[in-house]
């Protein structure tokens, strides 16, 4: 069953009707429904196409959201071969937010980390909801650790709302986590490409995506707090959650206008949840052009190059 979002609803009413109609026919194969159900698919592809043209930031945060867009495991089974998963950050636990390991993109050797939100309600729970305590990215040092020491490029596809923010997580130094988490993508020697898959959130993303090239899908959200955080805070109302989204500036479009992220990746009509395949190839399209982009660059240049990036940050398009 489609999951529609709450600005989709009038495009429910008529792919239902249309699915109704053919549900009869089905029933009673003498009905020809089929012109007018045609005609019914024909007013929910424009209509669809009208409400995709120009979303606003809300939308985008909806849309980036979505519990069917594709999650950090289909794209590691659509993309990758050889996949080795491995598990812990050898101090305390396995962080079932963060997954990650090494795997083949195209017969290349790559180590694959990304954040996991999982897909019902038992595996969202046991991911936390794609929220990654110290140990997840302790893992994540880990394994650009084996990465940078084996000469093997760091693939990062990000989707959290943020790091988890509860009592155990502080206890067990999660802004010191993330803090050195950023460092060592700051450090190592070889490619870092990071993906924003879905929500990029706070520093719980900016901990895997301090990339030499970031890119965006083109409905995913990038921020430094969600919408109905930065509404609580400033307005104290989380309802002004749109008032925030216009102002964070955490569009594929206007990061990319801002020099915030290198590349926005197309998504088919409707969002990467209506065309899940077309999506993950075109992820996997955007990461090999990086790679291949990246692969002649040594690793003093690498590591220059990602520093000089992130110090440069914020200086192109502040007038837009």
């Amino acid at each position: 069953m489609t999951h529609y979002l709450e600005f989709e609803k009038p495009l429910a009413e008529i792919e239902g009707k249309a699915e109704e109609l053919r549900a009869l026919a089905r029933a009673n194969e003498e009905m020809d429904v089929e012109q007018e159900a045609a005609a019914l698919d024909q007013k929910a592809a424009d209509m669809l196409k009208d409400l995709y043209k120009t979303l606003s930031p809300w939308r985008k945060c909806q849309v980036a959201r979505h519990p069917e867009r594709p999650h950090c495991i289909d794209y590691i089974e659509a993309l990758f071969t050889e996949y080795t998963p491995l598990a812990g950050d050898r101090n305390f636990a396995d962080d079932h937010a963060v997954v990650g390991g090494l795997a083949r993109l195209n017969d290349r050797a790559a180590m694959v980390i990304g954040h996991e939100k999982g897909n019902d309600t038992k595996t969202r729970i046991e991911r936390n909801f794609g929220m990654a305590r110290p140990e997840g990215y302790r893992k994540a040092i880990r394994l650009m650790d084996i990465a940078d020491r084996f000469n093997i490029p760091v693939i990062t596809l990000v989707d959290t709302p943020g790091a988890y923010p509860g009592k155990g997580a502080e206890e067990r130094g999660q802004s010191e986590a993330i803090a050195r988490s950023t460092e060592k993508c700051l450090s190592i020697g070889v490619p870092l490409i990071s993906v924003i898959i879905g929500e990029g959130g706070s520093g719980g993303a900016v901990a895997l995506a301090t990339a030499n090239r970031v890119a965006m899908l083109e409905h995913s959200i990038y921020s430094v707090i969600s919408p109905e955080g930065c509404a609580s805070i400033l307005w104290k109302d989380a309802e002004k959650m749109r008032e925030a989204a216009e102002a964070l500036r955490l569009t594929a479009q206007d990061l990319s206008r801002l020099g915030v992220v290198d590349r926005i990746i197309p998504e088919p009509m409707g969002g990467a949840q209506r065309g899940r395949s077309e999506t993950i190839a075109n992820v996997g399209k955007t990461i090999a052009a990086l790679l291949d982009d990246l692969s002649a660059k040594d690793r003093g240049t690498l590591i220059k190059d990602r520093r000089k990036k992130f110090l440069a940050m914020g200086s192109k398009g502040l007038a837009a």
